[in-house]
């Protein structure tokens, strides 16, 4: 992550992170600062922005940098490029339709799961029956 004077005075280097990371991977984030090239990035000029703020991505990797400092890499659709991020600089995204993938996948598994329990009854209730004599 590149950093201007004033920029820096922001979010101190030294500051430690959460313990446990604040975003997951996969979670959709929107970059709140802009992303200068502080010279790394050799097809864009030293201090040209090259993600703005409200640039959105999903959260690649998850990484230390000094053990103290949590970089995530973030990969921002539109630019199409992946960038690494600080916790101050990311929020995160809800779902803008409120659909929760998982919950849906989850209710599928336990119906699925109830209906062969029961086909699994059913079955076993029929062959009873037929070895039952009349």
């Amino acid at each position: 992550m590149e950093f201007t004077h004033a920029q820096a005075n922001q979010i101190s280097a030294s500051t430690k992170d959460e313990i446990l990371p604040v975003f997951r991977l996969g979670q959709r984030v929107r970059i709140l600062k802009p992303i200068r090239n502080d010279g790394s990035n050799p097809f864009e000029a030293p201090d040209a922005i090259l993600v703005q703020p409200g640039a959105e991505g999903y959260v690649k990797h998850i990484g230390d940098w000094l053990q103290v400092i949590r970089i995530y890499e973030v990969h921002f659709i539109e630019e199409g490029h992946t960038y690494g991020c600080r916790e101050a600089e990311l929020e995160a995204i809800e779902d803008l339709d409120g659909y929760d993938e998982v919950e849906e996948e989850l209710k599928w598994l336990r119906e699925h799961r109830a209906n062969k329990s029961k086909e699994k009854e059913n079955l076993s209730a029929q062959s009873q029956k037929e070895g039952e004599p009349s």
